[in-house]
């Protein structure tokens, strides 16, 4: 496992990045495949004073705290995703992409609740809260972590699992009788990193027969009737449907459609689950209750919605493949009503000069607001939306231009602001970030203080996870 400092070889790639906004540069870097690598690495980082940092993807590795000296690694453990289908867990490598965890699973009529890209990582994902296209039936990704494979400060090998009483999580690192492995378990998912390397996680899985999903768009001169009819369905709507709704502003390039990149569309997209054959012409009607009235309100320009493998979700949300530089921001919203949908519309929407190449809500709600007994530091949200928005220099037009028109969406939307955020959503370091209250921030610090009380992690834990 060579250690390479910049300018030597193997520094690229273990610092490339596919949030180009995020570019690190650590004093060294490497690639880790094998939990002796991790333990060598993180003995470096202690003879050197190095504080450690662990590569991210997705959203989330712009919203940590920028990678400026130290030592970054980028785990890419050796070994398949394993199925237990007995068990319905999942065992996975850190550095396992979800597509390889979506087909391997598939393979037993088994799905997880994995994100919107193949490429993200799982266990950033996972650790990090993670929303998904299944959140309103099966809740929070992390509260379907059953264990954690990491190395900590001291170069141990630690498996933390096991579930904490309901009422310990207030009194953690201070309360007899409680098992370690289990206090270290709840502090990892959702608590905001900085515990150590982890190595691989197990995660349940549940069956799923069939996935209705796919995106409808239509040009954003139609979007107040729709995005009001959206939002109607999303209070009674059930909760085996997940969808979003975004305003989109596609460059003229060969991988987008023309009828996308012609202006402005509002897409809606989603995945209703059927967890056996038996509940698919359910879930076919649950997303004909939201599609039909929508459709003949305008006629999409666009319109993937089918039945389909569960792997097909993975191509639902049309997410970039290629490395992109996103400026953006994200807030979780309460109910928002028709003036909230009037505000949203009149920032981002036709006509309002928004250089955002997509901004808009997920529906929450569901089994996304209810805390889970044996989940994580966060095991729920309590808002009924997500926004997220972002644009592209270059794209959706200069940086001067996204970045001024970040605060007037944030002004706009404050009415409805909880000021409280999803980490795996947060795409910036310097935006409010906030996912945990006082007295859970305090004993997720406790955990920390026990496992790194040296504070060689220090620097990977996310902004407003700590009171450091």
């Amino acid at each position: 496992m060579p250690i390479a400092r910049p300018g030597q070889p193997g520094y690229e790639a273990a610092t490339a990045v596919f949030a180009l906004g995020a570019v690190p540069e650590p004093a060294a870097a490497a690639v880790v495949r094998t939990v002796e690598e991790v333990r060598e690495a993180v003995g470096f980082a202690r003879r050197e004073g190095l504080p450690v940092r662990v590569h991210t993807t997705g959203h989330w590795a712009a919203a940590a705290r920028p990678v400026r000296g130290g030592l970054l690694l980028r785990t890419e453990m050796r070994g398949p995703v394993e199925i237990d289908p007995e068990r319905r867990v999942a065992r996975v490598p850190a550095g396992t992409r979800w597509g390889a965890v979506v087909k391997a699973a598939a393979e037993h009529g088994l799905s997880v609740a994995h994100g919107s890209s193949p490429t993200v990582g799982v266990v950033g994902y996972l650790l990090g809260g993670g929303l998904s296209f299944y959140g309103r039936r099966t809740g929070l990704a992390a509260n379907g972590v059953r264990a954690v494979e990491l190395v900590t400060a001291d170069g141990e090998l630690r498996r933390a699992e096991g579930a904490l009483p309901a009422t310990a999580s207030a009194s953690l690192g201070t309360s007899a009788g409680i098992g370690a492995d289990a206090e270290l378990l709840w502090a990892l998912r959702g608590g905001g990193g900085g515990f150590g390397v982890v190595t691989a996680v197990e995660v349940a899985l549940f069956p799923v027969a069939k996935v209705v999903t796919g995106a409808a768009c239509w040009p954003a001169v139609h979007a107040p009737g729709l995005l009001r009819a959206w939002r109607e369905w999303t209070l009674t709507a059930p909760r085996e449907a997940t969808t979003s709704v975004r305003i989109l502003n596609l460059p003229d390039l060969p991988e987008v459609p023309p009828m996308l990149s012609a202006g402005p569309v509002l897409c809606v997209d989603g995945a209703v689950l059927a967890g056996t054959d038996d509940e698919v012409a359910a879930a076919q009607a649950i997303a004909e209750d939201l599609l039909g009235p929508l459709r003949a309100l305008a006629p999409p320009v666009l319109d993937t919605w089918q039945t389909t493998a569960p792997a097909g979700l993975l191509d639902t949300h049309m997410d970039p493949s290629d490395p992109v530089e996103v400026i953006g921001d994200h807030l979780l919203l309460d109910e928002l009503g028709d003036a909230g949908v009037d505000a949203l519309l009149e920032v981002v929407g036709a006509g309002s000069g928004s250089p955002l190449i997509a901004a808009g809500l997920r529906q929450l709600g569901g089994a996304y607001g209810e805390p889970a007994p044996s989940g994580g530091a966060l095991n729920h949200l309590t808002a009924r939306y997500g926004y997220s928005g972002g644009g592209v220099p270059g794209l959706s037009g200069t940086k001067e231009e996204i970045l001024a028109r970040i605060p007037v969406v944030r002004a706009a939307l404050t009415p409805w602001d909880t000021g409280r955020t999803a980490p795996t959503f947060v795409e910036r370091f310097d935006q409010p970030q906030g996912h945990l209250d006082a007295a859970t921030v305090a004993a997720v610090d406790a955990v920390r203080d026990r496992v790194d009380p040296g504070g060689l992690f220090r620097d990977d834990v996310m902004p407003g996870a700590t009171r450091r």
